[in-house]
């Protein structure tokens, strides 16, 4: 459980890390699983629902960029998505009713693995309140030099950003536009092991990876019971089904806001965040 202190500056900074979350032998296996991942990747050579590719991916030297849903694809993933461990460090932040949301691996490969530009995670997911957060453990050492994630501290606090460009949803803020000062941003810098909680409104991005080391972060999505997705629920069965404790409800819990909707979706709208961040004009890290 956390303590009084890591939920107030939770609270008042919009961001977590906890340190050494999971075992060496755990560690041990997710690198086995996602190595078998990447080593299936050398028959995939397009973009596809599992598999997103970096640009210079090929069979004799993969490059994934995200595994997309690994809960689904291996039980290792699903187990640890349900694990008390983190389930216990969440309910004092978005209560003791948790929905899993979703679930991707960002591989961040060593030697120019691709960045994420600043963004929102609500805007790409606007819900009826803001109880939802994301988990990220890291499966390698997060430094700078190999593109840990990055938060504005306290954003979390203030609007929900514009993510569109030339009238298309684009999935990334533009700071001069919107005269965001990212100088107070900080590094999310953490050991392998060790998990960070971020608020679905905390700006975050990551800079491309200069190092000779991958950044394997796992990330899951986590909501609030009550808390319901604005685009619908889809299937009642399966939008119940991932429950991961509480009971179902036909109350859901209405929060006053202002936000923009995700539409009207770009070309590159089904492509995940790379491909929608990709013709974005005021790209941050990718000059950096």
């Amino acid at each position: 459980m956390l303590t009084q202190e890591q939920v107030d500056f939770y609270r008042e900074h919009g961001y977590l890390v906890v340190a050494d979350v999971l075992r060496p032998d755990e560690l041990e296996e997710a690198h086995a699983i996602v190595d078998d991942f990447v080593e299936q990747s050398r028959h995939v050579s397009e973009q596809s629902g599992h598999f997103d590719l970096e640009p210079d991916h090929t069979p004799e030297n993969p490059k994934v960029r995200r595994l997309s849903a690994p809960a689904s694809y291996h039980p290792f993933f699903g187990g640890l998505m349900r694990d008390s461990r983190i389930l216990d460090l969440l309910t004092p932040l978005i209560g003791p009713d948790i929905r899993a949301q979703g679930d991707k691996l960002n591989m961040k490969p060593a030697d120019g693995g691709s960045p994420v530009e600043w963004h929102q995670d609500f805007a790409h997911y606007p819900h009826t309140n803001d109880d939802l957060c994301a988990v990220g453990i890291a499966l390698d050492d997060a430094t700078q030099e190999n593109g840990c994630m990055m938060v504005v501290p306290g954003s979390h606090r203030g609007p929900i950003l514009d993510h569109h460009q030339d009238g298309y949803f684009i999935g990334a803020i533009s700071p001069e536009r919107d005269e965001i000062d990212l100088s107070s941003a900080v590094p999310l810098a953490m050991k392998a092991g060790s998990l960070s909680i971020h608020h679905s409104r905390t700006l975050h991005g990551s800079a491309l990876n200069r190092s000779g080391m991958s950044r394997r972060l796992l990330l899951y999505q986590y909501a609030a019971v009550d808390a319901w997705p604005l685009g619908g629920v889809g299937n009642w069965d399966s939008f119940n089904a991932n429950i991961l404790r509480g009971a179902p409800t036909y109350d859901f819990r209405l929060v006053s806001m202002t936000a923009r909707t995700r539409m009207p979706a770009g070309a590159r709208s089904g492509g995940g965040i790379y491909e929608l961040q990709k013709p974005l004009q005021e790209k941050v890290f990718a000059a950096g």
